[in-house]
């Protein structure tokens, strides 16, 4: 028997609101049998100006259109609220769970069967999946693709990556601020999100690992025309996914986050993925914990030599074959009881897909970049709940280190210190910055990775130890703690360091340890002052008093689980 779809109980009626829902489309121009039992498949966009890497994104809703339309659906672009991670002050995290909410109840209160969700920029993948699996329709997602290489002098550069580089050769006079404006353009020359392995190619390596887009949508360029083809595709893909009743739980199982996980690992991605991985669980119901990504992902080997961990761009990884290659060098690790949006599994996806072009880019399972590659969790008295360390991006002699804590207790205290020269401070230190998580900043943005002191650049070092309740940008690159939890600004052992304490990282170890006594801990705690809350109304209020730590995703306490498809009430 056929199942009802959703979209008829608005365009099936024959009553007056039936009247309201089919007139009021028809004035765009829609003929009455668009409205005969098609299913009906919402284009969610996450177009913007302000956001860059998604500007593009009108093109690709039309292309999502032509397909559904081609399989006989009827398309319907709607937008959401639009994240981009390079403008968006105080940080485009504080309002990923914004955007969520945003996308569910947008795609909860339409007439949509299924949905098709157009990302690009960091935040915008993970808060629309979050937005979908709360509803749990048919989903498929058209990932906007990365930009290309950048070009400069004869090198190659990689958008994100090279910012800290460009950022440390302007401290130390390697470069001029004409070199730097000229690079900005060389770095940034054609649509499409970041091209390195930052958190926007890890969000797209993420949902192509979990099922959720056609197999091969992650590492096409958006400036390449195959990208519109694979969007056009999807439009037509989603059409047959509501017919078969596909929908986003019985993609989004235990099975397929273990894969993603996996995969992570393998490609050298940012360590944001866990965060958005955790929140999407709980949006699903799946559990998941911090431990997993040990468990799983920590003895992983990286296979793709990409930037920041490596030495290529998401371009050339698509050249060598993209992520069907390294899925078929994993595949004796990954589930296979999976389905994806195909309605297969990733195994029968790739098949004939899987011959790798240029092992430069992407090395074997055999003989791999480095042998254990995925994040680390690291725990002890200074993070109760876990830390979190990439050892890809990190130095392999700071992996065990104990050091001077240099401690800033603000942002602001960061950035009025950082370059005096009477700072007290050395590269065997331990570099802290507090009150920078969900709650004290808000919104935990991505300082976690600090520059370093002017003085010490001049010497030559590159790297020291830095620890921080925030997050760091997946371009980035360091020996960076992140994702410290308790975080400081609600009383976490990382808001009683003081300067001068001894830090202990082991990463062999699973270890961060804060060598004072609990006596001295206690007394600090007994002493310290609880931060003013940056927010007494609005959104920002409702966020400090409900998200909930970086260890559980950083979501809101109020939006785990899933409210289902179904409204009970009209609207007239």
């Amino acid at each position: 028997m056929k199942k009802k779809l959703r979209s008829h109980d608005w365009f099936g009626r024959k009553d007056k609101d039936g009247i309201i829902y089919r007139s009021w489309m028809k004035n765009q121009g829609m003929p009455t049998d668009m409205f005969d039992g098609r299913p009906v498949i919402g284009i969610c966009n996450t177009f913007s100006e302000l956001t860059p890497c998604n500007a593009h994104f009108r093109d690709h809703a039309e292309a999502v259109k032509k397909g559904v339309l081609e399989a006989g659906g009827f398309p319907v672009e709607f937008p959401v609220m639009s994240l981009g991670e390079t403008l968006l002050k105080p940080t485009a995290m504080l309002f990923r769970n914004l955007a969520s909410m945003d996308a569910e109840e947008s795609i909860r209160g339409n007439p949509i069967d299924g949905v098709v969700l157009l990302t690009g920029c960091d935040k915008t993948t993970p808060s629309t999946v979050m937005g979908a699996a709360s509803v749990g329709l048919p989903t498929i997602v058209v990932p906007g693709g990365p930009m290309l290489n950048g070009r400069y002098k004869g090198q190659t550069i990689g958008s994100g990556t090279h910012v800290w580089k460009f950022d440390e050769d302007m401290k130390t006079g390697k470069m001029t601020q004409e070199d730097c404006e000229y690079a900005e353009s060389c770095m940034s020359r054609s649509i499409g999100h970041c091209m390195t392995m930052g958190t926007a190619s890890t969000m797209a390596v993420m949902v192509e690992a979990l099922g959720l887009t056609l197999s091969g949508a992650a590492a096409i360029p958006a400036a390449d025309s195959r990208k519109k083809i694979m969007a056009q595709l999807s439009g037509r893909r989603i059409v047959e996914m509501v017919r078969d009743d596909l929908t986003i739980d019985k993609i989004l199982t235990r099975e397929a986050f273990e894969n993603a996980i996996k995969v992570n690992a393998a490609v050298g991605g940012s360590s944001n993925f866990l965060i958005h991985l955790v929140a999407i669980a709980g949006r699903i119901g799946v559990p998941l914990n911090l431990d997993d990504f040990d468990t799983l992902g920590s003895k992983i080997p990286l296979l793709l030599n990409l930037m920041p961990s490596g030495t290529y761009l998401m371009e050339d990884f698509y050249y060598a074959g993209g992520l069907p290659v390294i899925l078929n060098e994993l595949r004796d690790l990954l589930h296979q009881n999976v389905v994806t949006v195909t309605g297969k599994n990733h195994h029968e996806n790739i098949r004939g897909a899987t011959e790798n072009y240029n092992t430069n880019v992407i090395a074997s399972y055999g003989q791999p970049l480095i042998h254990e590659a995925g994040c680390v969790i690291v725990k002890g008295n200074l993070a109760e709940n876990g830390a979190v360390i990439k050892p890809s991006a990190a130095t392999p002699a700071l992996m065990q280190h104990t050091g001077r804590a240099v401690v800033f207790e603000s942002i602001e205290d960061y950035h009025a210190r950082i370059d005096d020269p009477d700072l007290d401070i050395d590269e065997t230190c331990v570099m802290v910055l507090k009150y920078v998580g969900p709650v004290g900043y808000p919104g935990m943005p991505e300082v976690g990775n600090m520059a370093l002191p002017k003085k010490i650049l001049q010497k030559g070092v590159r790297d020291m130890i830095r620890i921080s309740d925030g997050r760091m940008s997946g371009t980035a690159y360091g020996t960076a703690v992140l994702h410290v939890s308790p975080e400081s600004a609600i009383g976490g052992t990382l808001a009683l360091v003081q300067d001068g304490d001894q830090i202990e990282l082991n990463v062999a170890e699973r270890k961060l340890h804060l060598h004072v006594s609990d006596d001295e801990l206690a007394k600090r705690k007994e002493a310290w002052i609880k931060p003013v809350p940056a927010a007494d109304r609005g959104y920002v209020s409702l966020y400090v008093n409900h998200v909930m730590g970086a260890d559980k995703g950083a979501d809101l306490d109020f939006l785990l689980g899933s409210s289902g498809s179904a409204v009970t009430r009209d609207s007239h």
